[in-house]
């Protein structure tokens, strides 16, 4: 929560190496305040969550939703890819060698290699996606927290993010939390699904488990009315 107040609470779940798990929800229900909780941007106002596996909190790749602000920064696209590294730079005034060329290999995964140049605020919403996207795979080869990752983008790019999410998780083994507002695609991406409703979690567990829930079968036909979002 903020200032003390609660958004959302008695929350148990846990994440294994490996794991896609997709946060999902009604609007407030407090998926965005558990993901900065769980990036350490915000404190839990009581509890703790814990990481194993040698995950440091520097090990998290981060995508959160874009302010127009935001959208509209003055960089190359190069320079934000090589921004995901500062956290591990420390004071260092400079990029090694090697994680230039471990960002211009990542660009060259994302497709976006032709844009290094290009200035950001000029690209596509997708394309600035997988601008912020291979800087958050430039933090991290561990795990990826991402927020509404296709919120904006039109159907086209929104299922091309999900398909790249959903390569860097099976195919190189990147564990993945992401919100998101589109059941269907959570449904048919993600290997866990958390339900958050009445500030309170309403759900966890496979993505099988739930398409067979009480609070699947609810937030499905709630989706289909538009009742649900980010």
């Amino acid at each position: 929560g903020y200032d003390g107040k609660k958004v959302v609470e008695h929350i148990t779940f846990s994440v294994n190496a490996g794991d896609y798990l997709c946060i999902v929800g009604e609007n407030g229900a407090g998926k965005s305040t558990l993901l900065k909780t769980l990036l350490r941007l915000i404190p839990p106002l009581s509890g703790d969550f814990f990481t194993g596996d040698g995950l440091a909190p520097t090990e998290i790749g981060y995508l959160p939703q874009q302010t127009p602000m935001q959208r509209d920064f003055p960089a190359s696209a190069r320079e934000i890819v090589l921004s995901g590294f500062l956290n591990r730079s420390g004071f260092r005034p400079f990029y090694k060698r090697a994680e230039k060329l471990f960002a211009q290999k990542t660009m060259a995964k994302l497709g976006i290699a032709h844009l290094e140049n290009s200035c950001y605020r000029e690209l596509s919403g997708g394309q600035q996606q997988r601008v912020l996207l291979a800087r958050a795979l430039c933090a991290t080869q561990k795990m990826l927290i991402l927020d509404e990752p296709a919120a904006g983008l039109d159907p086209k790019a929104a299922l091309d993010m999900y398909d790249i999410i959903q390569k860097l998780n099976r195919e190189e083994g990147i564990t993945v939390i992401m919100i998101s507002h589109d059941l269907k695609s959570a449904v048919e991406f993600a290997s866990h699904i958390l339900h958050i409703g009445n500030r309170q979690v309403s759900f966890f567990g496979t993505r099988d488990e739930y398409r067979h829930s009480e609070a699947g079968h609810v937030f499905s036909a709630a989706g289909c009315r538009g009742e649900c979002g980010a």
